[in-house]
């Protein structure tokens, strides 16, 4: 074949006829006009409310921590709005995000182009954490004001988050004990020795003293000094334990009338031989996550709102157990709100009589189960007829009150209002694990994270509202209307 039929095939090829006909990238094309970075994004994108929202919220706690500095920073309010999008983004890592404010559209266009490395942004949210927790009441007040929340019914539920730390750097009290008893008989062994064979050290350590620990005893010795510092934490707990007990049954006994006599002396109180101490993260415990897995961390707690889904009220302990955290929760909603709620549901977890009488002395009506309910029986369940018998306790009145077509209603809200919101959290947007040791740094995260939330859910608001708009606006001009 010649060399002209080649030609004139490579010029009649699909390639070239393609090419011709298509919109091809025109990556050295030069700007004639400085671009707008508000050209790349359309109108409706999640990026224009993260910044209006960022407009309502108060950050002079954290430009004040600046007044003082020289060098101007990246500004503080660009850097929470880049940080709450991340998040809402399911990325929490410093390194992810300076990389994303390379890559990612929507990240320059909130940053302007600015490019803050990942130390930058880690240091950022860790100096900050305490204004970027208090984000989170400024949230719920934001909700409130744009009409998201319905103040009529609270679930409240808890999950079990896992820590930045792991199980297995946990040792119990009793293997302590064992374990602090070996390692100073291997330590006070090598000085036995040392002095035993003097000469024979001078000979192969050299200008050494000859009594130095060698580099894997100075290993157990820092770990003997760890375990005897959790061993004396353990023990102060239990110290403390027993005395708060002591001053409960003291408090009880003198309302009674009775004269009270302390049985033991909390000073003489010792932990449980199973009471576990973790070295990562000291105040972290081991929980029951999901199914039967245990994890080391922390007990996240959240009120929300059946409305939209909104976080009203949130908390985390290193408590395992939910029943105590309830009347902190319900007060914290009261005060949130301005006002308290209707009606409470919770589950099995959080019954208790005092839980109740908390809920009525605010004038809340409580949908709170005294036992685990299936789904099956649940659904299945016969509504009572005839009046309220006198003679029932508070646990079987409140029986008889979730088996009525009311009660089942109420408390059904339960598992469409606060369970989901832990779905999203953790599946959507990826909430592994908290990023920070320690109860109140853990804390902090954790509101942060329900700050986020409601910023997400308010975000979904917004466009749904901006679609129910559009559509109205295609109807009426497809009517003729003006």
């Amino acid at each position: 074949m010649g060399s002209g039929t080649t030609q004139s095939f490579r010029e009649c090829s699909p390639i070239k006829l393609f090419r011709d006909s298509s919109k091809e990238p025109e990556r050295d094309q030069l700007y004639l006009l400085p671009p707008s970075v508000r050209d790349w994004l359309p109108e409706n994108h999640d990026v224009w409310f993260y910044l209006d929202a960022m407009d309502e919220l108060d950050l002079s706690s954290i430009y004040e921590a600046y007044a003082d500095l020289g060098q101007p920073p990246y500004s503080p309010k660009m850097m929470v709005t880049v940080w709450a999008y991340a998040y809402a983004s399911g990325i929490r890592s410093s390194r992810k995000v300076e990389k994303a404010l390379h890559e990612s559209v929507p990240f320059r266009v909130l940053a302007g182009n600015l490019h803050p490395d990942h130390w930058t942004l880690n240091n950022f949210r860790k100096r900050h954490e305490g204004a970027l927790k208090d984000l989170f009441l400024q949230t719920v007040r934001l909700a409130r004001k744009s009409g998201a929340i319905g103040g009529k019914h609270v679930a409240v539920d808890g999950t079990k988050l896992q820590g930045n730390a792991s199980k297995r750097k946990a040792m119990s009290y009793d293997r302590m004990q064992k374990e602090e008893k070996r390692l100073k008989e291997e330590i006070d062994r090598f000085f036995d020795e040392a002095d035993a064979i003097d000469a024979e050290e001078d000979r192969t350590i050299g200008p050494g003293r000859g009594d130095e620990l060698p580099k894997h005893l100075m290993t157990q010795k820092k770990r003997l000094e760890a375990i005897r510092e959790a061993k004396k934490a353990l023990e102060e707990e239990a110290r403390q334990k027993k005395q708060e007990e002591q001053d409960e049954r003291k408090r009880v006994a003198e309302q009674e009338g009775r004269e009270f006599h302390p049985r033991t002396n909390p000073e003489e109180a010792t932990p449980n031989p199973k009471a576990q101490r973790n070295f990562t993260d000291p105040e972290s415990r081991i929980m029951k996550g999901s199914g039967q897995n245990f994890i080391q961390g922390y007990n996240g707690q959240a009120a929300v709102d059946s409305k939209n889904q909104i976080i009203v009220a949130a908390d985390l302990t290193n408590q395992a157990v939910d029943n105590p955290h309830l009347p902190g929760l319900i007060d914290q909603t009261v005060q949130n709100l301005g006002d308290h709620p209707r009606e409470a549901s919770a589950d099995a977890g959080y019954y208790s009589e005092n839980n109740l009488a908390h809920l009525v002395q605010i004038g809340i009506e409580a949908y709170i189960p005294p036992s685990k309910v299936k789904h099956s029986e649940f659904r299945n369940a016969v509504s009572p007829r005839g009046r309220i018998p006198k003679d029932l306790s508070p646990a079987d009145r409140m029986r008889r009150k979730l088996k009525t077509k009311k009660g089942r209603e109420h408390y059904a809200l339960r598992m469409k209002t606060v369970e989901p919101v832990f779905g999203q959290m953790k599946g959507a947007r990826g909430l592994i694990r908290l990023a920070r040791r320690g109860l109140e740094a853990a804390r902090s995260c954790w509101f942060f994270e329900c700050a986020v939330h409601n910023l997400a859910k308010l975000c979904r608001l917004a466009a749904a509202a901006r679609a129910a708009t559009t559509s109205c606006r295609k109807v009426a001009a497809g009517a003729g209307w003006r």
